[in-house]
């Protein structure tokens, strides 16, 4: 009965034993420190795949496939190749079963994703230029809540600089993430959701949140929905300095996001220079009282140049840490000697 069961879900595949079968046998259960949440509803990831487009025929990476539900979902599109990188090794014995179904096709990585380097995980006659179409290549994952944020900002990295899958050239992406997370993505200025991760994802990419699964329809169930993701590399970012520049700038602007831009570029320069405060409210011709999310994604370039200029002309300016120790101490001594009436002006 199961076997009639899992081919009436999965007509292209060899019957198999389902998904809760299989973790059953295997005696598996969610690890709360991994952060796992199991997706083992058939439609739901049937229709992830769905939105990604492009999968039938094409070399297709899953990241944390788990007991496999997108993984079947993945095989029964037919990919070209499809290789999947997992953490967690209790899942092997299913993962395996799925492999050896697919005729080939499947290649297991056992392994942690954010020290995974995919710069030769595909074949070499896939590469394209990077301003052609996008390759025929797909990354798709249901990330864990616990890595998910900082796997998107290293593989953001990567876009920009054309490494890892991103050195074949565009290559697709489609993810989940918390709801608030895929909301904050794709939050447009003025917007409350605006945050470092909206300019981080929108210069370098085309994203699109592209629908919510309830948190529900997981096992074990979170706290919160989760929102599908969709990035496509755009051929040329919006803001053309290096990654770890826009990085740091727009971290620092968002650092105190309620408050007024002022405190994001304190956050930039030496507590003792409020004259490169100024310089970048006079040359961006932005108002001291915009807030970081109001700013577009032109606003944040402007900002990025300014500080470009100032890092080339100030020695030391961009290893500077408002929030480091040193930087601390050496605060305290300023403000102690303004105090008492002291001439001071520490610079960098």
């Amino acid at each position: 009965m199961a076997g009639k069961k899992a081919m009436s879900i999965l007509p292209n595949l060899p019957p198999l034993p389902t998904m809760k079968e299989v973790m059953s046998v295997q005696k598996i259960s969610a690890l709360k420190r991994l952060s796992q949440n199991f997706l083992m509803d058939l439609n739901l990831t049937n229709k992830i795949v769905r939105h990604a487009k492009f999968v039938k025929g094409a070399h297709v990476c899953e990241v944390g496939p788990g007991p496999g539900g997108i993984t079947r979902s993945i095989l029964n599109k037919q990919p070209a190749s499809f290789y999947v990188i997992e953490k967690d090794k209790r899942f092997l014995p299913g993962l395996e079963l799925l492999s050896e179904a697919s005729n080939g096709k499947m290649k297991i990585f056992l392994g942690d994703i954010l020290r995974f380097d995919m710069s030769k995980l595909f074949p070499d006659d896939l590469k394209h230029d990077w301003l052609d179409i996008p390759p025929m290549i797909h990354i798709i994952g249901n990330l864990p809540f616990s890595v998910a944020t900082p796997l998107i900002i290293q593989w953001l990295q990567e876009i920009q600089e054309h490494k890892g899958a991103w050195s074949y050239g565009r290559s697709r992406l489609t993810l989940t993430f918390q709801l608030e997370v895929a909301q904050r993505m794709v939050a447009e200025p003025e917007s409350l959701m605006r945050s470092r991760l909206s300019i981080m994802c929108q210069y370098l990419c085309h994203v699109n949140h592209v629908f919510t699964i309830p948190g529900k329809a997981f096992t074990p169930a979170p706290d919160v929905d989760v929102g599908v993701v969709t990035f496509v590399p755009r051929k040329e970012p919006l803001i053309g300095q290096p990654f770890k520049l826009v990085e740091k700038v727009v971290r620092c602007m968002f650092q105190h996001r309620q408050k007024l831009i002022k405190w994001g570029f304190e956050m930039l320069v030496p507590f003792d220079r409020p004259d490169l405060v100024d310089r970048f409210f006079k040359l961006s011709g932005i108002g001291e009282d915009s807030r970081p999310m109001e700013l577009t994604i032109d606003e944040f370039k402007s900002i990025c140049c300014i500080y470009e200029e100032l890092c080339n002309e100030i020695p030391g300016l961009f290893e500077y840490d408002a929030r480091s120790r040193e930087v601390s101490e050496a605060k305290k001594q300023w403000r102690t000697a303004k105090r008492d009436g002291e001439d001071v002006f520490l610079g960098t």
